[in-house]
């Protein structure tokens, strides 16, 4: 289970957030406190791995919560709420590791939508084998996860699977077969992952003709 700190100091908002967070599976409510220096106080004692953080609390601005939270190493992410449409805001909460950002009002749907995407990046974000697992996980986070069209990420799974299983390399023609694709789809996932940085591509030279292109996953001696 996800544990989350809510941080708001109007009650009703506070409990509708309360109610919000319990509604969606995998995640339960840890704390609900009014202001900043209640959520210090609470965190010292009980770690959370998620904040639902008010920017406009009482006793201090929630980007200053963000500033202790991180100057005192407590390792949670944040998503800021906010009615502050000011971009310099939303710039200083980025910088701050604030991991996303709701505005009011918003409905229980906006929320969900949020923690449900965190969700799927805190069970993603394992081995990174390439930069791009590391887009891929961003990606996730900010809703911009969309492949290029044409493509289906079952596929690219069954491809990545048949890199990881083929460490000396592999052409497209194999890739494809293991995917159920031909061979030029399967060329175009590969060159896909290329692009992101998460396979390479190298030449096999073999008999007579051109030499067949593997790819693979990068290496530390690839520079990748």
């Amino acid at each position: 289970m996800i544990s989350v700190l809510v941080v708001e100091d109007e009650d009703i908002t506070a409990e509708a957030n309360r109610i919000y967070v319990e509604r969606v599976p995998g995640f339960r409510v840890a704390g609900v406190v009014r202001s900043g220096g209640e959520a210090l106080r609470f965190l010292r004692g009980t770690p959370v791995d998620l904040i639902l953080l008010d920017l406009y609390l009482p006793d201090m601005h929630g980007l200053e919560v963000c500033r202790a939270v991180r100057a005192g190493g407590l390792l949670c992410d944040v998503i800021a709420i906010t009615s502050a449409r000011d971009l310099a805001m939303v710039r200083s909460a980025v910088s701050l590791g604030v991991t996303q950002y709701l505005l009011k009002p918003f409905a229980f749907a906006a929320l969900q939508e949020k923690l449900t995407r965190y969700a799927r990046f805190r069970k993603e974000a394992g081995e990174i084998v390439g930069q791009g697992d590391v887009d891929r996980f961003l990606g996730t986070l900010r809703g911009t996860t969309e492949l290029p069209k044409g493509m289906s990420q079952d596929t690219l799974d069954t491809v990545v699977a048949e890199l990881r299983a083929r460490p000396e390399g592999v052409s497209a023609q194999a890739v494809g077969a293991a995917a159920g694709v031909s061979r030029v789809t399967a060329r175009r996932y590969l060159e896909y992952l290329v692009e992101l940085g998460a396979a390479v591509r190298f030449p096999q030279y073999g008999g007579v003709g051109r030499p067949e292109l593997l790819y693979r996953m990068p290496t530390e001696s690839s520079g990748r």
